[in-house]
């Protein structure tokens, strides 16, 4: 056992070496929750009955670079993420696994809840951030996500989604090495100011502590992933275009509720979610 755990530890550090740490942590690629990209569109809840149902094209014109991009994090997953997230899945007894999982979950709460300061949704803030409060107290940390049992459901924020409420809504699709699907917007400009600026990743000292967490939180999210591969493989006959259209499809429906949110007269009559 205590070989396995050495093991995990030191891919750990070959992960934050080679990117994978920060791609992590970024709701552009595996994020927040992990169903951000495996997402399908039975997923994404329907329009209103009023509301157009014409499909606008993802803007792809790089589409060969990001192909190429596609292909070289599959093999990175494949030879590097993959095992070690499966050799962590054999070990680390399920309860344990989940806690962790909600501690990350709720460490990237921070960064959520200053994104709904900086969109101007302070009622979805002020509800972000008590599951904050309780978590992190009677939650021992976040390993017991006492807040949802209370009715406070997860959220997801991130400075691109703070962009788009900015009015920054129309971005190329892009697909960056070791982050995976994205935006110019979101993966360009607003990765690096939600890591650096709204998480607190940057400021843990010393580096080798910084890098433990790191590690541990990548192959734990990346953990959480396998239990869709089968579905993914399945249902995916082209996978590139699979993740596309998944992360598009999800990137409007959050872009179109933090609209909703933010604005008091649609707020008032909008559905719940």
């Amino acid at each position: 056992m205590r070989k396995e755990l050495i093991f995990i530890y030191k891919c750990s550090l070959l992960l934050i070496a080679l990117g994978f740490a920060p791609a992590a942590f970024a709701d552009v690629s595996l994020k927040q929750d992990p169903q951000s990209i495996l997402t399908t569109a039975n997923d994404v809840p329907p329009l209103d009955a009023d509301e157009s149902t014409d499909e606008v094209p993802v803007k792809d014109p790089h589409e060969k670079f990001n192909r190429a991009m596609f292909g070289f994090n599959e093999v990175l997953d494949k030879i590097v993420l993959k095992p070690v997230a499966m050799l962590y899945t054999n070990i680390v007894p399920k309860p344990l696994a989940k806690g962790i999982s909600n501690i990350y979950a709720n460490i990237d709460t921070i960064p959520t809840v200053l994104n709904d300061v900086l969109q101007g949704n302070f009622y979805q803030g002020t509800s972000d951030a008590w599951r904050f409060i309780l978590n992190t107290t009677i939650g021992v940390g976040g390993f017991f996500d006492v807040a949802s049992n209370m009715g406070l459901e997860p959220n997801t924020e991130d400075f691109g989604l703070t962009l788009a409420r900015w009015g920054y809504t129309d971005s190329t699709y892009l697909v960056l090495p070791f982050i995976g699907p994205t935006t110019f917007r979101d993966g360009v400009i607003g990765w690096p100011v939600n890591y650096y600026f709204l998480s607190i990743y940057p400021y843990i000292n010393p580096t080798n502590v910084r890098y433990t967490i790191y590690g541990v939180g990548v192959i734990s999210k990346r953990a959480d992933l396998l239990h869709f591969q089968g579905t993914i493989e399945q249902l995916a006959f082209d996978r590139y275009l699979f993740m596309r259209d998944a992360y598009s499809q999800r990137r409007k429906y959050q872009i179109q509720r933090n609209n909703e949110l933010g604005n008091p007269y649609l707020e008032k009559n909008s559905k719940a979610y």
